[in-house]
């Protein structure tokens, strides 16, 4: 949203002069004469008072035409992990079989209330949440080795096999005594500089890749859950840390081609239609009709335009990369000037 507000302007044209730390995140500022945007603590020249314009978030200064700032780097550093974050996160997965309460995070000089606020904000969940789900997935993996279900509980902070019982089943949907246990969906969250993205997987690959802004993100969450019949809880594997490694790799200009294993549900259209996509080079575009064309259904263009709509994958299963007959962008779940970025960034590192 644009800040139209002359208090709101002047107090946030003063943080960014004095490049108040405390502002990070809570405005965006446009730069008319070079068309970037930056947040308030950036190193860069400061432009005139008569020149800014102030968003509440980055995805609306993309949207009206702001490219992020080089120096700043805004849609990485507002919605980095904090240190303090990180370190609380560290504690969980240094020591997942023990509850990391209040009092152990004051002591390591960490606000409780600040990590609650900052996992509620990204991940829609609490702290002890995030918790209750990275131990839930570490009794799971243990019970999938033939781990017996009382030692699992116990070995995994949990004083009662009712209490261990109720927990499993409410987050992962079948009981510990299960001799076939359902893999849960693991769901994890990376910084890029189009914003956050979450990337979700099972054991088989990922299955998601979605900017976290996006406004259809909950219905995949309940598609993926009811197409794959698993819960989805927070975790990492494998596939969901070779992702990051890949997609970091794609932003620096330094990957065309993504190796990570896929586990994409659709129906056998769709995964014609998100196979197709994968064909589309690096760094080129194609028409729907072209598209259609393809996959050797020439009349399904309506029906391909839908199943790109329907891609969960973003960026590795390329649907930026499809375009209007007429050569303008269409619709992109994760927005069209973002769409733009990404086959400016294809066209830039293609050469």
């Amino acid at each position: 949203m644009l800040v139209l507000e002359n208090d709101k302007i002047e107090d946030y044209y003063k943080a960014l002069v004095d490049r108040n730390k405390s502002y990070v995140g809570v405005f965006f500022v446009g730069v008319k004469t070079t068309s970037i945007f930056c947040i308030a603590t950036c190193r860069a020249r400061k432009p005139k008072y008569e020149n800014v314009e102030f968003y509440t978030t980055f995805k609306d200064a993309l949207d009206n035409g702001y490219r992020p700032c080089k120096i700043c780097k805004p849609t990485e550093n507002t919605n980095e992990t904090p240190e303090y974050v990180e370190a609380a996160i560290k504690m969980v997965k240094d020591n997942p079989k023990e509850k990391v309460k209040d009092y152990i995070l004051r002591n390591a000089d960490i606000s409780p209330e600040k990590v609650r606020r900052w996992f509620k904000k990204n991940y829609g969940i609490t702290f002890h949440t995030f918790q209750r789900m990275y131990r839930i997935n570490c009794a799971y993996t243990e019970l999938k080795s033939g781990k017996k279900v009382t030692n699992t509980a116990f070995d995994n902070g949990y004083d009662s096999l009712s209490g261990f019982g109720y927990t499993y089943k409410k987050l992962l949907g079948n009981s510990p005594n299960q001799k076939e246990q359902t893999s849960p969906i693991l769901l994890s969250r990376t910084t890029t500089p189009l914003g956050p993205m979450f990337i979700a997987s099972t054991e088989n690959g990922v299955c998601m890749i979605e900017f976290v802004d996006r406004r259809m993100v909950e219905t995949e969450f309940k598609d993926l859950q009811r197409l794959l019949k698993a819960k989805i809880i927070t975790g990492e594997n494998k596939h969901i840390k070779q992702a990051k490694t890949e997609l970091k790799e794609y932003f620096k200009g330094k990957r065309k081609h993504f190796d990570i294993a896929l586990d994409h549900p659709g129906t056998e259209f769709q995964n014609k239609v998100w196979n197709g996509l994968k064909d589309i080079p690096y760094g080129t575009t194609r028409t729907y009709q072209q598209q259609a064309v393809h996959i050797k259904n020439p009349k399904a263009v309506r029906a391909v335009g839908t199943a790109n709509g329907c891609n969960r994958i973003s960026i590795v299963v390329p649907c930026h990369r499809v375009i209007g007959k007429d050569g303008n962008l269409t619709g992109y779940g994760g927005g069209l000037e973002r769409k733009q970025w990404l086959l400016d960034h294809e066209q830039k590192h293609s050469i």
